[in-house]
C-alpha cells in the first residue's frame, strides 16, 4: 500500500482539453496553458509540431520572427499512404525531463515499429515517468462517442482513445463552441470551408451542433461520476438534484412494455438512467403467459439501455418500503408508474401502493401514467409530426402587417450568453476576448458594464474596447453607480458588452433588472454580448439550493436566455476555481476561506457545472429540433401537451412553478398554474400573507411564460374533485402537484389520494419535498 502511494505520489499529472468539434480552439487553448504554466516557473515544451506562426498571433504570444516562446521536441517522422506523420519522442522529452509536456492529438496511433502502439500509451510513459502532460482531443474521438457521432453526423474519426480515459485523467475541460462560431469562423476564412452553399452551411451547422451536444453530455456523465464519488465519500444518500434517475415499475403483464416506453420516454426527454424494477413472488413459478411477458422486458431492457432488477415481494404493503429503500440507495429522482385501478374500498382493504408510497419518499417523486384506455386508447404510437402552425401556404399573399413583422425581427439585435457553473471561471475574460475580436473585424463595439472585481488578468483583455461611463444615483445618501442605457441607446454601438446578466438595480433605476436593460437594447437593433452563472437561471433556483444550501436570490427568467441566438459554456473544473479561489482572483483574501468552506466546496461546484453542461446540452437539442422539426438526442414527444400546476395547501408554491415550467419548456407545452387553496372551516377569506405569497406567484409564472389562473377556496373534501375538474376544463394532459411539507403531511394525504382517483384519465406528477440532506 505505501509503496503504491508513493508511486502515486511520483506520477504526472494528466489535464485533458476536449473539444467539441475540430477547429474549437484546442491548439490556441493549449498554447495559454503552456504559457502559464511557464509563468509560474514551470519548464515546459511543446511534445508535437509547434503551431503556425497565426496561432502564435491570435493567443498574444506572437514571437515577431524572433524564437516563439515554448520549445519544441523534435517528432519522429513517417509516412503512411504517402500521408506524413509523426510520433512524439518519449526518450526525447524524457532525457529534457520537463515540468509539463503539451501533447496534442491524444488519439493518434504510432507507426507499427513503435515501442507503444498508440500516442495515448505514450503519454501513460510520460506519466509514469513523473511528466505532467496537458494533451487535447476531440469529443467524438471518444471509443462511446464515435458510434453514435458516426450514426447521426456521418464524421468518423480515423482513431478512437478508450472512454476511461477521462477516468484516468486528473483533469478535464470541455472548451464549447457554438455552431455559429464555427459557422463564422469558416465565413472569415479561419477554417477550411469557404463559399459553400446555402443547403450545405444548413447541414453543416446541424452537424457541429450534435457534436457540441455529444460532447456537452459525455463531459456531463463524467461529472457526474465525479459528484457521486464525492457524495460517497461524504455518506451522502438520494439525489445529488444535478441529474435524473427515473425508475419505472412494471409488472408481468399487457401494461409493463407500456410503462416501459413511457419510462424511457420521459429519461430521454430528461436525458436521465433508466431503471426498470419488477416485483416477484419468491418460490412461485411463472405462467406462459407471464414467462413471456418477462422475456420481453427483459428485451426492453437492454434495447434501452436499463439497468433491470427484480426484487421478492411477498404482498402489495411490502412493495412501497422495498421502492424507497432501492430509491435511497440507487439516487432514484423518480418512480414511473401506472394508476391504481381499485375502489377505494379494495385498496383500504388490499393495500394501496400508491398510498404507502406517499408515505414513504422523501426526495423522489412520483408519477402516475395516464389510463388512456378509458377514453382515446393508447397513445404512445409511431406517429409523423404535425406540421408546424407557423407555416404559411406557399402562394399566400404576404399582407403588409407581415412584412412589417419580419422588418421588426430582423432589426432586433442578437444576444449572446455566455454562461459558466460558478463565478470565477472565466466568462468576463472571454466577454471581452469575444469584444476585442469582433473589433478586429472592423465591428463597432463598446462596454456597457464591466466588473473585473479587482482582476488585473481580467481588466487587462480590455484591450482597444471603449467603456462607456457608468451613470450615478443617489440612493440612502450614497452615490451608486449602474449601466447607462440611455447613453448606449443614444450611441448605438452594433454590439454591447454586458457583464452579469443577474444583477439588481439600484432602487431608482429606469428598469429594475440589468436583464431588462439587455432587452431594452435588443428591441433597439443593438446586439449584445453578456455574462451569467447558471445558478442565477429561474427555473433551476430550486435545484440550485438543493444542492448547495443557497437560496439565489438574483435570477433570471429562462425566456430571457431562450432569445439569445448563441449560448456558449465556459468550462472549469472545480479543482481550478477553487486554486483561483486562493490566489485571490475571485473574491477579496477575507472572504476566501469562508467561500471555500460554504458555496465552493468541491461537491457544489461538481453539481454546478454539471447543471451547467446539461442545460446547455438541452439548449443545443431545442435548437437542433426547431431547426430540422425534428427529434434528436432527447426523442420525439408524440402529443400535444397541457400542463397543469396546482397549487393546493401545505406546499411551496414556487418550486412547484418552477419544475412545472422546465416540463413544459422541455414539452413544447402551454402551462396553466392555477391557486386552489382550502377554506378552513367554511372561511373563504384569504390572509395577507397568502395574498402576498400568490403575488410573488403570479408574477414568477408570468416571467416564466405561463398563465396563472386565481380560484375561490373549497373545503378540503371538494379539493381534489375541483381540481380534476379544473384540468378538464383547460384540457390538461398533465397535473402537477406538490407533496405537502412534512410537519403538516399527517392527515394531509387523503386529498392527494382522492387526486389520483379521480385524475386516472390523465397524467399525475407528484412532485416531492427536497430537504436539504447535506452535512453542514
Amino acid at each position: 500500500m505505501i509503496l503504491r502511494m508513493l508511486e502515486q505520489m511520483k506520477r504526472g499529472r494528466l489535464r485533458i482539453l476536449m473539444a467539441v468539434a475540430s477547429g474549437a480552439g484546442k491548439t490556441t487553448q493549449l498554447l495559454l496553458e503552456g504559457w502559464n504554466c511557464t509563468k509560474q516557473g514551470l519548464d515546459v515544451v511543446y511534445g508535437t509540431a509547434l503551431p503556425t506562426q497565426e496561432i502564435w498571433s491570435e493567443v498574444g504570444l506572437d514571437a515577431g520572427g524572433e524564437e516563439p516562446p515554448l520549445k519544441a521536441i523534435a517528432m519522429i517522422a513517417w509516412q503512411k499512404d504517402g500521408l506524413h506523420r509523426y510520433d512524439i519522442d518519449v526518450e526525447a522529452i524524457t532525457a529534457r525531463m520537463p515540468d509539463v509536456v503539451l501533447i496534442d492529438g491524444l488519439a493518434h496511433r504510432n507507426r507499427m515499429a513503435a515501442l507503444r502502439p498508440t500516442r495515448l500509451e505514450d503519454v501513460r510513459e510520460l506519466l509514469r515517468r513523473g511528466i505532467s502532460v496537458i494533451a487535447t482531443m476531440n469529443a467524438y474521438e471518444d471509443e462511446s462517442v464515435q458510434a453514435a457521432a458516426k450514426k447521426m453526423t456521418g464524421v468518423v474519426s480515423e482513431w478512437t482513445v478508450p472512454s476511461e480515459v477521462l477516468k484516468e485523467a486528473d483533469e478535464v475541460r470541455l472548451l464549447d463552441v457554438s455552431a455559429e462560431s464555427l459557422m463564422e469562423r469558416r465565413t472569415y476564412g479561419q477554417l477550411r470551408g469557404k463559399g459553400h452553399s446555402r443547403k450545405h452551411r444548413a447541414e453543416e451547422r446541424s452537424r457541429i451542433s450534435i457534436l457540441r451536444e455529444l460532447a456537452l453530455r459525455t463531459m456531463a456523465d463524467h461529472v457526474n461520476g465525479s459528484l457521486e464519488q464525492h457524495r460517497n465519500e461524504l455518506g451522502l444518500m438520494g439525489p445529488s438534484g444535478a441529474s435524473e434517475r427515473i425508475l419505472v415499475l412494471a409488472q408481468f403483464g399487457w401494461n409493463g412494455s407500456i410503462y416501459v416506453r413511457r419510462g424511457q420516454q420521459i429519461a430521454k426527454r430528461l436525458n436521465g438512467e433508466l431503471y426498470i424494477v419488477t416485483f416477484v413472488q419468491p418460490d412461485m413459478e411463472l405462467t406462459t403467459e407471464q414467462a413471456a411477458f418477462r422475456r420481453s422486458l427483459k428485451k426492453m431492457a437492454m434495447k434501452t439501455e436499463a439497468v433491470w432488477e427484480e426484487i421478492p415481494s411477498r404482498s402489495r404493503r411490502d412493495m412501497a418500503a422495498a421502492l424507497a429503500e432501492y430509491a435511497k440507495i440507487h439516487g432514484i429522482t423518480r418512480f414511473v408508474l401506472g394508476h391504481s385501478r381499485q375502489t377505494r374500498w379494495q385498496e383500504w382493504w388490499n393495500g394501496s401502493l400508491i398510498g404507502a408510497l406517499l408515505r414513504r419518499i422523501e426526495t423522489t417523486d412520483l408519477f402516475l401514467i395516464a389510463d388512456h384506455s378509458l377514453v382515446k386508447g393508447e397513445r404512445i404510437l409511431p406517429a409523423r409530426l404535425a406540421a408546424s402552425a407557423e407555416a404559411e401556404p406557399l402562394f399566400k399573399r404576404v399582407t403588409e402587417q407581415r412584412i412589417q413583422e419580419k422588418a421588426a425581427g430582423l432589426k432586433r439585435g442578437r444576444l449572446k450568453v455566455i454562461i459558466g457553473a460558478a463565478p470565477g471561471v472565466g466568462k468576463t475574460y472571454h466577454m471581452l476576448q469575444e469584444g476585442n475580436r469582433l473589433l478586429e473585424q472592423g465591428v463597432d463595439v463598446v462596454i456597457g458594464l464591466l466588473e473585473t472585481h479587482g482582476r488585473a488578468e481580467t481588466a487587462s483583455q480590455v484591450g482597444a474596447l471603449t467603456i462607456v461611463p457608468r451613470k450615478r444615483i443617489a440612493y440612502n445618501g450614497k452615490m451608486l453607480e449602474e449601466m447607462d442605457t440611455e447613453e448606449l441607446l443614444r450611441i448605438h454601438a452594433e454590439v454591447v458588452l454586458v457583464d452579469e446578466l443577474a444583477h439588481t438595480n439600484v432602487p431608482g433605476s429606469m428598469r429594475a433588472k440589468r436583464y431588462e436593460d439587455v432587452l431594452c437594447l435588443l428591441e433597439a437593433g443593438i446586439s449584445v454580448v453578456t455574462t451569467v452563472n447558471v445558478q442565477h437561471l429561474e427555473s433551476l433556483n430550486d435545484a440550485v439550493e438543493h444542492l448547495t444550501g443557497v437560496r439565489v436570490r438574483e435570477t433570471v427568467p429562462d425566456i430571457v436566455l431562450r432569445q439569445a441566438r448563441e449560448i456558449q459554456l465556459i468550462d472549469v473544473t472545480p479543482q481550478t476555481i477553487q486554486e483561483r479561489m486562493r490566489a485571490g482572483l475571485i473574491y477579496k483574501a477575507d472572504k476566501v476561506e469562508q467561500a471555500l468552506s460554504n458555496f465552493f466546496r468541491v461537491p457544489n461546484l461538481i453539481g454546478l457545472r454539471e447543471l451547467a453542461l446539461r442545460e446547455v446540452a438541452d439548449d443545443v437539442d431545442e435548437r437542433l429540433e426547431s431547426w430540422e422539426r425534428r427529434a434528436l438526442f432527447r426523442g420525439p414527444w408524440r402529443r400535444q401537451e397541457v400542463i397543469f400546476v396546482c397549487i393546493g395547501p401545505d406546499v411551496r408554491p414556487e418550486g412547484l412553478v418552477r419544475h412545472g415550467f422546465r416540463i413544459a419548456h422541455r414539452l413544447k407545452a402551454p402551462m396553466h398554474v392555477v391557486h386552489l387553496p382550502v377554506a378552513p372551516w367554511g372561511q373563504r377569506k384569504t390572509s395577507v400573507v397568502l395574498e402576498r405569497e400568490m403575488s410573488e406567484v403570479r408574477a414568477l409564472t408570468e416571467r416564466l411564460g405561463g398563465t396563472f389562473h386565481e380560484r375561490a377556496a373549497v373545503t378540503r373534501g371538494k379539493w381534489a374533485e375541483s381540481a380534476v375538474q379544473m384540468a378538464d376544463q383547460l384540457r390538461a394532459s398533465q397535473i402537477i402537484v406538490g407533496m405537502p411539507i412534512r410537519s403538516r403531511r399527517w392527515g394531509r394525504l387523503g386529498a392527494m389520494e382522492a387526486l389520483m382517483r379521480q385524475a386516472r384519465h390523465m397524467d399525475v406528477l407528484v412532485l416531492s419535498e427536497w430537504e436539504d440532506l447535506r452535512t453542514k
